[in-house]
């Protein structure tokens, strides 16, 4: 079960995002969704946006790394996109379906 403070974290990482970009979808999924992480455990964050291009990719990584640092944790992205996920081997992925499964929606 995801902790009330990665909530927090996850939350104001969606917030910042929508400020950039559109977010179609957003969970948090492996071992802070299951709430079996470590201490040190990373925040995995599933991202779906309608388009992505290698700058939003980058400020992505840049909001992520800012924001846990602000607030004491590693933030781990997995950005795709609705055509990626529908038309494309990302689809039937194994972590995708883990995240469809298991993911924690914000």
């Amino acid at each position: 079960m995801l902790s009330p403070q990665d909530r927090s974290v996850a939350r104001t990482f969606k917030r910042r995002l929508q400020g950039i970009s559109p977010v179609l979808d957003m969970r948090v999924y492996g071992s802070r969704a299951r709430g079996d992480a470590a201490p040190d455990s990373d925040l995995d964050i599933y991202i779906e946006l309608e388009s992505v291009t290698p700058q939003l990719r980058r400020q992505i990584s840049e909001v992520a790394w800012e924001v846990g640092l602000d607030l004491d944790r590693v933030i781990s992205t997995l950005v795709v996109t609705r055509e990626q996920l529908e038309h494309g081997p990302m689809g039937v992925n194994p972590i995708i379906l883990n995240v469809q499964a298991e993911g924690v929606p914000l």
